[in-house]
């Protein structure tokens, strides 16, 4: 790992709430903490023996009501029950969200379009990896929970899909 890619990670580590991440490659491994209290970053690099480390980068969609809108009047029982048949997409890992394939090109999904199971959502790129994240769900996309070009973190949810 380069130390450009090294400080990229801090700073993307300092702008999140991620309080620890750890990296293996071949002999290098570097792990970087982030304590809340004082803000600060601390990160330590030391040659170790290779291990495999399997990652996962899928999760089944949960179910999910969202999120309080500070609103203290209580929400109309049909809302309520509308809210509670959401399936909330969330990122199966830490990157950059990207709505789109590349700057020039249109949006994979919009709000309102149907989805079925495989259908390309969004890309999200983690160390210079560009991974497509597919639907595992079909339905009616109901909301785009982040920005595009805007880091995500693990479990982080995504999309608000109505199941069809």
């Amino acid at each position: 790992m380069e130390y450009k890619q090294i400080q990229e990670l801090i700073k993307t580590i300092n702008k999140s709430s991620i309080s620890e991440l750890s990296i293996e490659d071949g002999d290098f491994k570097i792990t970087i903490k982030q304590e809340f209290s004082s803000g600060q970053v601390q990160y330590a690099a030391m040659p170790q023996t290779p291990m495999q480390m399997p990652m996962q980068y899928a999760q089944a969609p949960q179910v999910s009501a969202p999120a309080p809108t500070g609103d203290d009047k209580p929400a109309a029982p049909k809302a309520e029950a509308a809210a509670s048949n959401l399936v909330t997409i969330k990122s199966p890992i830490v990157g950059t969200f990207y709505r789109s394939p590349s700057p020039d090109k249109p949006v994979f999904v919009n709000v309102g379009d149907e989805i079925k199971v495989g259908t390309r959502l969004c890309i999200i790129e983690a160390m210079k990896l560009f991974n497509e994240i597919d639907s595992e769900v079909s339905g009616r996309i109901v909301k785009v929970l982040v920005d595009d070009q805007t880091p995500v973190e693990f479990d982080q949810p995504l999309f608000l899909v109505e199941p069809i």
